[in-house]
């Protein structure tokens, strides 16, 4: 029998908090080990209880959503981040993945797509949903009139392989794949996407893919 996956929820909401926790406490494979009204609260409480997954709103007393992914994406880089708000903004979305979140869920989310999110970025890293995808793909068509990029990014020099396997990432293709269709080996493929993400001073495959949208390299 596999081991639970540990889940902490911080919303300053009572009852969207205690709804959450009856709806991931009724899957066998979840145990919420830490509920927060603030971020300064969840993040006193990560030592003891060790969740591997957290579910983040973004409005929240003391300290809020975006500072507490940041300080946790710090100090507790290991943890898997779920925003989960009413914010669909793209700014909000980019800018969260860049701050190294896993994934992006609105609150009217359907159960499945919650329990779904939550599998996926325990396995995977990170999670595309419907409403991610469709964000990205709208600040990729209507790419803003003016670009908004701080200074480290105008220092950051990719070659035209690295833009190119970047590309594919951002369209969501495997490594196997992009091998395939720029007959590279999988490695070459990985060393390529970690060189990248290097450089970018990125986190994780959703913050890279965040930083490509907003520099306007894709």
């Amino acid at each position: 029998m596999n081991p639970k996956i540990r889940i902490a929820i911080a919303d300053d909401h009572t009852i969207f908090r205690r709804g959450m926790v009856s709806l991931l406490q009724n899957n066998d494979d979840f145990e919420v080990v830490l509920q927060a009204a603030n971020g300064q609260e969840l993040i006193d409480g990560l030592e003891e209880s060790q969740p591997q997954v957290i579910f983040m709103d973004l409005q929240m007393p003391v300290l809020d959503g975006m500072k507490a992914t940041k300080q946790i994406k710090t100090d507790f880089p290991h943890i898997k981040i779920i925003i989960i708000s009413m914010h669909d903004e793209a700014q909000f979305v980019i800018h969260l993945m860049e701050l190294g979140a896993n994934g992006y869920l609105l609150k009217d989310a359907d159960p499945d797509e919650v329990e779904n999110a939550v599998y996926t970025v325990h396995k995977e890293d990170y999670y595309y949903g419907a409403f991610l995808l469709k964000v990205m793909h709208n600040r990729m068509v209507n790419k803003p009139t003016k670009k908004v990029i701080p200074n480290f990014a105008m220092q950051i020099e990719l070659s035209e392989r690295e833009v190119e396997v970047l590309q594919h990432i951002c369209e969501g293709t495997t490594a196997g794949h992009i091998a395939e269709k720029i007959n590279l080996s999988p490695r070459t493929v990985e060393g390529h996407k970690n060189r990248i993400m290097e450089k970018t001073g990125t986190k994780n495959i959703a913050g890279l893919v965040a930083w490509a949208v907003r520099t306007g390299v894709v």
